[in-house]
């Protein structure tokens, strides 16, 4: 059994993170591409234009190799694009987020 009750699954985590992304005035949107496998699970759109993609993953599971390879796309053209598995993780998401301009 986890140690960290709260997050033993992945829906906790995403939880978690849409709370956060609302608590700075955006929004985590669910992001559904019918017939393009691996994108990442949410659409993140903050005050001032930000935008950013994030994967959430039960805690210690890791990105599959389909969906490193679209982040890699994603990033090549500008986006950031995050994987968080944990509260931790979430917490640094949103602290890089909150820095950018």
């Amino acid at each position: 059994m986890s140690t960290n009750v709260l997050f033993d699954k992945e829906r906790d985590i995403e939880e978690y993170f849409t709370k956060q992304v609302k608590r700075l005035g955006g929004r985590a949107l669910k992001l559904v591409c019918p017939g393009v496998a691996g994108v990442p699970d949410r659409l993140i759109l903050l005050p001032g234009g930000r935008v950013c993609f994030c994967e959430l993953k039960a805690p210690g599971k890791k990105a599959r190799p389909l969906q490193l390879h679209q982040h890699e796309q994603l990033r090549s053209m500008g986006f950031d694009v995050f994987v968080c598995d944990d509260r931790l993780k979430v917490d640094l998401m949103i602290e890089g987020m909150q820095g950018r301009e």
